[in-house]
């Protein structure tokens, strides 16, 4: 998806509404208007970019700087049992919009939400070999 086109870029520059929460020279918060839990957040990059990878380190470095404002305003506010930063990229991970976002969501003890999956040891020769792999690729 080009930033033509991109539903996030329209709110960000505000030809479509929102419900926005903060907003700095490269990050823009909103209320998610789907939101899973009472007060989940979006925190966007202004510039567009589709994933973290395509994500510029200034961007990125301003996006979590909001979004622990954004948390903390929640625990004031709303005093959840917890609160998750999620951030997908790409379909296989449930990305909705082509632009770089994290979700803060605050979390009630018992809401049933699913991001949680059981701790299983991993192998630790193939742990080894994937941790080559990955340096190398750095």
């Amino acid at each position: 998806m080009d930033e033509a086109n991109c539903i996030f870029c329209k709110i960000i520059a505000g030809a479509v509404p929102s419900f926005r929460l903060a907003e700095d020279a490269a990050s823009f918060a909103m209320l998610d208007i789907n939101p899973v839990n009472p007060g989940h957040a979006l925190v966007l990059s202004k510039h567009h970019a589709a994933t973290l990878a395509a994500s510029r380190d200034g961007d990125l470095a301003a996006a979590i700087a909001t979004a622990r404002r954004i948390a903390a305003a929640i625990e004031t506010v709303l005093k959840p049992d917890g609160i998750n930063l999620l951030q997908a990229n790409g379909p296989g991970a449930a990305q909705s919009v082509a632009h770089f976002h994290l979700h803060v969501i605050p979390r009630i003890l018992g809401d049933d939400l699913r991001m949680n999956w059981a701790q299983r040891p991993g192998d630790r020769t193939a742990l080894a070999a994937m941790a080559e792999r990955l340096r190398a690729a750095l």
